[in-house]
């Protein structure tokens, strides 16, 4: 069983309404399809199928895992693998389209970031979308000119 995350919260204002992202690790059904919407949003999850308990073991499995609430409502989310004690990689960061232009994926990166400095971890990285680059450079990354990011064909 993985430890608790620790109870973070940051309150922000966008465009005056009060927004507030949250460390999220026990889910509620409307949360889980709030993040699965995300995922289909973003074109990383195929089907309509609604896998409840894989969404479940994403966040469970993630060091942190963070969404950008509107309300009740989930408009965006991060999340974090790492070690635990050194490394981390951030990933999956993604607004929902209609909440886009508001700087709430960088509110989130740089939320995970002071998360991840809070727990001791300092070496974070990241593989940015086509595109992207320039939102991550703005918050002090840089492209690591030795390294090539690789995936494993998935054979099926």
């Amino acid at each position: 069983m993985l430890p608790a995350h620790p109870a973070s919260e940051y309150n922000c204002r966008v465009k005056n309404e009060p927004t507030r992202i949250r460390l999220l690790s026990d889910l509620s059904t409307h949360q889980i399809e709030d993040i699965h919407r995300l995922y289909r949003l973003a074109g990383w999850w195929k089907g309509d199928s609604e896998p409840i308990e894989q969404i479940r073991g994403i966040v469970a499995g993630s060091h942190f895992f963070a969404a950008v609430f509107e309300g009740e409502e989930i408009v965006g989310m991060a999340r974090v693998i790492s070690d635990r004690a050194s490394d981390a990689y951030i990933q999956d960061v993604t607004v929902h389209p209609d909440f886009r232009g508001r700087s709430l994926g960088t509110q989130l990166v740089e939320f995970l970031v002071a998360e991840l400095h809070k727990v001791g971890v300092h070496w974070i990285a990241l593989i940015a979308e086509r595109g992207t680059t320039p939102l991550y450079e703005k918050l002090g990354f840089k492209p690591m000119p030795r390294s090539t990011p690789l995936l494993l064909e998935d054979p099926s």
